[in-house]
């Protein structure tokens, strides 16, 4: 049992926060409300009358409290539908990040055991590049957890003038290093990007920049963003 995940877990974890965060709302303003069901062998998702093609990602026992991701699940080892999670534990075992590659972890230890949950089933999501995650319940006991794996789903765009909002919201989601929130959230952009001392300066799209400061404690100080047209800028205490 373990009551805290690894260093490399939470500097993984940080990596996908912001760009997480945003991906998440894209995700439920997609999503329309109904009931759902799955079926596994097919790899197909349906919630209201929307169908999806998804992957599983993993399940949580609420009364044991434990975590399984989905390519241990003994009845689907090596199906279709574990196929996008598997390549999580590959990530997770070239980078020694051993709670990506554990089959079950025990949550019991954990303050807020459902909270530790949705942090394996975020960083899963953004290790797998994945449109968002959806965990539902399924029965008693059991909350189930799911990956689309569909074109269909829309993606968070990059936008300068929310930028400095979506950044500080992702680095108070951990609190463990707002540096890799930043270098995360500008490479699944796909953002040049260089570190200058206490600062991180990003060349965004269109010919603007942004330029994201931090404090002696590691905490962002301040964002800075040049926007076009006219040189406007958005920012953030700074």
């Amino acid at each position: 049992m373990t009551s805290a995940f690894s260093e490399n877990f939470l500097l993984e974890a940080e990596r996908h926060a912001a760009w997480g965060a945003a991906q998440l709302d894209v995700l439920g303003a997609f999503l329309p409300d109904g009931p759902w069901t799955a079926d596994l062998p097919s790899c197909v998702y349906r919630q209201g009358d929307l169908e999806l093609r998804v992957a599983l990602l993993g399940t949580y026992d609420t009364e044991e409290r434990s975590w399984m991701w989905g390519w241990a699940n003994p009845g689907l080892r090596g199906t279709e539908v574990v196929e996008l999670p598997a390549a999580i534990a590959r990530y997770g075992r070239a980078h020694a990040i051993p709670e990506l590659t554990a089959e079950v972890l025990d949550l019991s230890g954990f303050d807020d055991p459902r909270r530790a949950a949705e942090m394996l089933a975020f960083t899963g999501m953004g290790v797998a590049e994945a449109a968002g995650y959806i965990g539902v319940p399924a029965g008693p006991g059991t909350r189930v957890y799911f990956l689309p794996d569909d074109a269909r789903v829309p993606r968070a765009e990059l936008d300068p003038v929310s930028l400095p909002r979506l950044l500080l919201t992702g680095a108070g989601l951990i609190g463990h290093s707002a540096r890799q929130v930043v270098h995360g959230y500008f490479d699944h952009h796909g953002v040049p990007q260089r570190a200058e001392g206490d600062r991180i300066v990003a060349e965004l799209p269109a010919g603007n920049a942004a330029v994201v400061g931090f404090d002696e404690l590691g905490r962002i100080s301040g964002i800075d963003v040049e926007v076009l047209p006219g040189g406007a800028r958005a920012g953030a205490f700074g």
